[in-house]
């Protein structure tokens, strides 16, 4: 089994882009990038199996008002967060990945 996970189309045509099966000591690392590549004004839909608030406050420590987080649906077996990006932001390989802190 091959540890690389595969990143290109990870955000559908839908705009959502579905974690469920990625793992988690990954997750948070690839969401990130794939909203750091994000235009200013764009968005997409995070589709997960538990309420990422991890990566909210890991994305409130590392860019203070450079995106909204809105829940769409709240469980209780599937999470939808739309992610907007604001304003660009300084340097984006700054990020740590975190963990989910859901394992």
């Amino acid at each position: 089994m091959s540890n690389t996970i595969e990143t290109n189309n990870l955000i559908g045509p839908d705009k959502v882009m579905d974690v469920r099966p990625i793992p988690c000591s990954v997750k948070h690392g690839l969401i990130i990038r794939n909203w750091l590549e994000l235009a200013v004004g764009d968005h997409f839909i995070l589709l997960n199996d538990h309420d990422p608030v991890p990566l909210f406050y890991q994305f409130s420590a590392e860019w203070p008002g450079a995106f909204t987080w809105e829940h769409l649906v709240k469980g209780p077996e599937e999470f939808r967060v739309k992610i907007t990006k604001l304003r660009q932001v300084v340097d984006p390989r700054s990020f740590a990945p975190g963990s989910c802190g859901h394992h």
